[in-house]
């Protein structure tokens, strides 16, 4: 069921939802919303929004803090949900679900520090006073590989600032969606003020790009749909907010320590199935340390447990559905074409029908070929061999992308250039590129973001707007 103006309503048809760990496992039949509900959902928004803003920021936090409290109780049930429908192994799941309560309990805070400026004016008598507000309805289109924290993370600052919500899930995850919409609408979220529409991205994500009563766009997903809606949304000129791929790079110095350093990678190249637009994808190991590291993370990798999301000795889950698999083993096919030496890769038979793939190194890859330059979205990440610090920086920015970057060091001099000089949103030394804290801001450079940063005190920059106001006290 979709959730406009406070009720469950059903949608056009219905989609079939499986478990990609197991496709004998049907977990449900979800409703597919048309244009006509995101009209519906938009109107509604759009007339609760006078009454929202003037109950002020303390029913805000009140709100945005008891929504915290059931999903931190409920963790289990929706990770549980999260685990079957995504794939991501259960301890992964349940962890994202509490970083959605962590995100949720901090923008309550934000409510309540909503910023604003008082400003001595150049001319006598008169006052000046820059306040922020909120833009209006906004539209969310989230993704499938974090069905529980990118909503979050997108819900809890509209509402913080005093916004409506049309949200649009992947159709991939609605399980999730619809087990969080349930959580905000019987916390006490006005009618009309979140609203849930699911549906393919051509017929809801469309109409929500294009409504009149939709003022701001928030998307995470691929780079062509981001573009898409980047020109959509120019026609009407609307606020976007876009984050899109990633071509990580992590560099490995010769002075790296072994075990940090293969930590790093195996964690960030291959945990969540390689499914993060943070992922290490590109590893650029210098001469000295390239052969050991090699032997050490191809050692590593191919001990990682594959198997169901839900079984307890698994620490890698499968790929998300059959379409992503075929394109994780077109690219291993395709590395093998240009030239790597390929380690692991193949689709693994597990004890259910699942979609189960073993993570892949590609060796001997140079940042020319499409395996170093195309975002693969899976457990795959291609070694390159440079020589120094400054050819390595330079094939880490060479990169179309500019989302998360990281070295692993013991250089304080190397770690701090990199830190200046490396073309990324964000930056990781001695850690995994992929795993971020909730409450600073997320988002790259070049094409693999646009529009102000997400997460932490910045999200303020999307959903609010600014008004300057003068006053002559006579």
């Amino acid at each position: 069921m979709n959730l406009i103006d406070g009720m469950w309503l059903p949608g056009d048809h219905l989609i079939q939802n499986r478990n990609p760990s197991d496709q004998s496992d049907l977990i449900g039949h979800y409703a597919a919303g048309t244009a006509s509900d995101v009209d519906r959902a938009a109107q509604a928004a759009s007339a609760a929004l006078p009454d929202w803003q003037a109950k002020g920021p303390l029913a805000r936090a009140e709100l945005l803090d008891r929504i915290a409290r059931r999903i931190d109780e409920e963790a289990a049930v929706i990770g549980r949900m999260l685990a079957r429908e995504e794939g991501k192994i259960l301890p992964e799941a349940i962890a994202e679900v509490r970083r959605a309560a962590q995100v949720f309990r901090f923008f309550a805070g934000e409510a309540l520090r909503l910023p604003g400026e008082a400003i001595a004016s150049v001319r006598p008598g008169v006052d000046v006073e820059v306040m922020r507000e909120a833009v209006g309805v906004v539209g969310l289109i989230t993704p499938w590989n974090f069905p529980a924290a990118i909503p979050a993370w997108k819900i809890a600052p509209a509402l913080a600032y005093g916004n409506a919500v049309v949200l649009k899930p992947a159709e991939l995850v609605p399980g999730t969606a619809h087990l969080l919409a349930r959580i905000i609408h019987e916390e006490g979220c006005p009618p009309g003020i979140f609203n849930l529409v699911m549906g393919p991205g051509s017929v809801v994500g469309q109409a929500m790009v294009e409504h009149p009563l939709i003022v701001a766009i928030s998307f995470t997903g691929s780079v062509p749909t981001g573009r898409a809606i980047a020109r959509a949304a120019a026609l009407g000129m609307k606020r976007v907010q876009l984050e899109m791929g990633g071509k990580n790079p992590m560099v490995v110095m010769d002075d790296a320590d072994l075990d940090t350093a293969v930590a790093a990678c195996l964690n960030g190249a291959f945990f969540s199935t390689g499914q993060r637009c943070t992922a290490s994808s590109r590893l650029i190991v210098q001469s000295g340390i390239h052969d050991a590291f090699v032997e050490r993370l191809t050692k590593e990798m191919l001990a990682l447990r594959v198997g169901p999301a839900l079984a307890e000795d698994s620490q890698i889950g499968p790929v998300v559905s059959v379409a992503q698999l075929q394109v994780n083993l077109d690219y291993v096919a395709l590395a093998r074409t240009e030239g790597c030496e390929v380690i692991g890769g193949e689709r693994l038979n597990g004890p259910t029908d699942g979609f189960f793939q073993r993570p892949a190194l590609f060796l001997n890859a140079s940042n020319r070929m499409r395996i170093s330059r195309e975002e693969i979205f899976g457990p795959c990440a291609a070694v390159i061999r440079v020589g120094d610090f400054d050819e390595a920086l330079e094939v880490a920015n060479d990169s179309e992308f500019g989302l998360s970057a990281g070295i692993c060091t013991n250089s304080l001099t190397y770690a701090r250039a990199f830190r200046h000089r490396v073309r990324a949103g964000m930056v990781m030394v001695n850690l995994p590129t992929a795993g971020v804290d909730f409450h600073v801001p997320f988002g790259g450079t070049k094409g693999s973001s646009f529009g102000p940063r997400e997460q932490g005190r910045h999200a303020v920059e999307f959903y609010t707007t600014v008004k300057t106001a003068y006053c002559f006290a006579g």
